[in-house]
C-alpha cells in the first residue's frame, strides 16, 4: 500500500506540475485576437510624447518627444534619425507624393516642414494657437492642423508651405481622419461632436452629435465601408456612418483612450487605452462590431501608430512616480521611455 500510495502521490505531483506548466504557457500565449506584446524597445531620454505616425511604405515610425521628433526603423526598431527643434510637438503628417513631412508644434504655434529623404527641416509655417493633431489630405494636397486653443483648423498648401485659410470649429479639436475623397472628419472634444469638412472649399459640411460619447479623442476610418471609429471617456467608443452621421454601434473599450486605428486588411479597429490595454474590435459588417479582446500592454500606453504592412502597433509608454504633494501630475521616471510593439 505504501508503494502504491507513493506512486499515486508521484503521479498527482506530476499532474499538478503539468497543469501548472500548461497554465504558464497559456498565460504567455496570445488571446483571441492573436495580438500580444512582441517587443519593448527602450529609447530613454527626457520629455513626454503624444502621437505616433507609421509610414508603412517607407518603413519609418515617427515619434513625438516634446522638443524633437524621433524616427525609428519599423522593422529592426533602431533609431535612424531625429528632427530637431519641434517644440511641443504633437503630431506628424507625411505627404509621400511631395517628399515632405510635417510636425505640429504646440509651444511655438507653427509647423515644421522636413525633407523625407534627409529628415532635415526645410521650412516653418505659422498656425493658430496650439496646433495639436495634423493630417495630410491628398486630394487638395493640403496639410491641416487642428488648433486646440485656436479652436479651429489651419489649412496649409503642402507643396509650398503657404496658408490657404482656416475653418472655425467652435471648440477644441482632437484627432482627425481623411476619407481620400477630399473631405476630413475631426472630433470636437468640448462639444462631443463630429465635424465634416471640405478640404478644398475650406468649409464645414456637417456637424453631428456623438452621444453617448463624451470628450472624443482618437478617430480613425474604414474608408471602404465609410465608417468612423471615435474613442471617448467612460470606456465608450462610437462607430459613425460617415455619410449620415448616425451612430451605428458603441463598443466598450478600456479606460483612458487617446488614439484609434483601423486595419483594413484584418477589419479590426483598435483603441489604445492608458490603463494598459489595447482594445481590439472586429468589424463583422458595416453596422455590427464585436469586441474581440483587451490585450495587456503597459500603463500609460495611450497613443499608437499602426503599421498596415506588418499589422504591428507601436505604443509609446513610460514609468511614473506618484504625484508630489500638492501636485496632480505624475513625474516621468528618467530614461524610462519605451516603445511597446504589439503584434502577432
Amino acid at each position: 500500500m505504501r508503494k502504491q500510495t507513493a506512486f499515486v502521490g508521484l503521479i498527482s505531483f506530476a499532474f499538478v506540475a503539468m497543469i501548472f506548466a500548461a497554465s504558464q504557457t497559456l498565460s504567455a500565449a496570445p488571446g483571441a485576437s492573436g495580438y500580444k506584446v512582441i517587443k519593448t524597445v527602450p529609447l530613454g531620454g527626457e520629455g513626454g510624447w503624444d502621437y505616433v505616425y507609421v509610414d508603412s511604405a517607407a518603413r519609418r515610425v515617427y515619434i513625438s518627444r516634446g522638443t524633437h521628433t524621433v524616427v525609428m526603423d519599423a522593422d529592426n526598431y533602431s533609431v535612424v534619425g531625429d528632427i530637431p527643434d519641434t517644440q511641443g510637438v504633437h503630431g506628424i503628417a507625411i505627404a509621400t507624393d511631395l517628399g515632405r513631412g510635417f510636425t505640429s508644434n504646440g509651444r511655438t504655434d507653427d509647423v515644421t516642414i522636413f525633407d523625407l529623404k534627409t529628415l532635415k527641416p526645410i521650412g516653418r509655417v505659422k498656425t493658430d494657437a496650439n496646433p495639436d493633431a495634423i493630417v495630410y489630405e491628398p486630394v487638395s494636397k493640403r496639410v491641416f492642423t487642428f488648433n486646440g486653443r485656436g479652436k479651429n483648423t489651419t489649412a496649409i498648401n503642402a507643396a509650398d508651405g503657404t496658408v490657404a485659410g482656416t475653418i472655425p470649429l467652435g471648440g477644441k479639436p482632437e484627432f482627425a481622419a481623411v476619407d481620400g475623397k477630399g473631405t476630413i472628419y475631426v472630433n470636437n472634444e468640448d462639444t462631443s461632436e463630429l465635424y465634416h469638412l471640405d478640404a478644398q472649399g475650406l468649409k464645414e459640411l456637417h456637424k453631428w452629435p456623438l452621444a453617448p460619447c463624451k470628450s472624443p479623442s482618437g478617430l480613425s476610418m474604414d474608408t471602404k465601408n465609410r465608417r468612423l471609429y471615435a474613442v471617448c471617456d467612460d470606456k465608450v467608443s462610437v462607430v459613425v456612418n460617415a455619410d449620415t452621421g448616425k451612430v451605428v454601434a458603441t463598443p466598450e473599450i478600456g479606460n483612458g483612450p487617446d488614439a484609434s486605428a483601423f486595419d483594413p486588411e484584418a477589419g479590426n479597429f483598435f483603441a489604445s487605452c492608458g490603463e494598459g490595454i489595447l482594445t481590439v474590435v472586429h468589424e463583422d459588417s458595416p453596422d455590427k462590431f464585436t469586441v474581440v479582446e483587451n490585450v495587456p500592454t503597459k500603463r500609460s500606453a495611450r497613443t499608437m501608430g499602426l503599421d498596415t504592412k506588418t499589422h504591428n502597433i507601436f505604443m509609446p509608454a513610460a514609468d511614473f512616480d506618484p504625484p508630489a504633494p500638492g501636485e496632480r501630475r505624475r513625474k516621468m521616471k528618467p530614461d524610462s521611455f519605451v516603445i511597446v510593439v504589439v503584434g502577432k
